[in-house]
């Protein structure tokens, strides 16, 4: 069956018909996206008929997008009111911080000990690409540059890929994500005094090296960075 990804027609069914699955993902993915960079705020309503308008689709597929997001904890359903974007508090960031250090601490372990040559070069190249992407736009404040945003995921993922459990791997995913909301609703201003390249090559090298315990130590110390300044901004 062959579909027009730009337009979601179904060229061959009879009547024409919208591919509500594909554009439930599509609507899911940009409603998601504009959560993540700040385009909604927390707490924000997500109206249907606002969101149909902004996205240029339907209330099937937008109510679907939205009930997918509520499983990422991106979008809290309100009973009788519908939707907004869920709440953020420094108690809650608490919380995913150390939730995530739990996790992707076990995903690196299993992924040291497991990981082959192909994890190892998929390490590297995903490092590369990070490393030729500067972290900020241009310009005399601090402007993150979705670039870098994008491949900085990249490395992370590839640094656990290896751990052998998808679902391990989706609830990073999943954590990560909410982690990226969380940087940019407290702003980033101060993030030019961290030498973030040098910790994420450091991260890297003790990975290769095979050296589980000083691997985990540099990315838990890598987070916790992070998160002390997100914690201040957050009060």
């Amino acid at each position: 069956m062959e579909t027009s990804l730009k337009s979601g027609i179904d060229h061959s069914a009879t009547p024409l018909r919208r591919d509500t699955s594909s554009l439930t993902a599509q609507t899911a993915g940009r409603i998601r996206a504009d959560i993540l960079n700040g385009a909604w705020k927390p707490g924000t309503k997500l109206k249907i008929s606002d969101l149909c308008t902004r996205y240029g689709v339907g209330t099937t597929p937008v109510r679907e997008a939205l009930s997918l997001l509520t499983s990422d904890n991106l979008v809290e359903r309100v009973d009788q009111r519908g939707f907004r974007v869920a709440v953020v508090s420094k108690a809650e960031f608490s919380e995913l911080l150390k939730t995530r250090c739990w996790l992707e601490k076990r995903a690196l372990e299993e992924s040291i000990l497991h990981g082959d040559r192909a994890w190892e070069e998929a390490l590297v190249i995903a490092h590369h690409h990070l490393a030729r992407f500067p972290r900020t736009r241009e310009g005399g404040d601090f402007d993150a540059n979705p670039e870098w945003e994008i491949r900085h995921k990249a490395f992370h993922t590839a640094l656990i890929s290896a751990c052998g459990s998808s679902i391990l791997l989706r609830y990073c995913d999943q954590l990560y994500d909410q982690n990226i909301r969380y940087r940019m609703i407290s702003g980033i201003s101060a993030y030019p005094s961290r030498r973030i390249g040098e910790e994420h090559e450091a991260i890297m090298s003790a990975a290769l090296d095979r050296d589980a315990d000083v691997a985990v130590s540099r990315l838990i110390s890598h987070y916790e960075s992070t998160g002390r300044f997100l914690e201040e901004r957050l009060r």
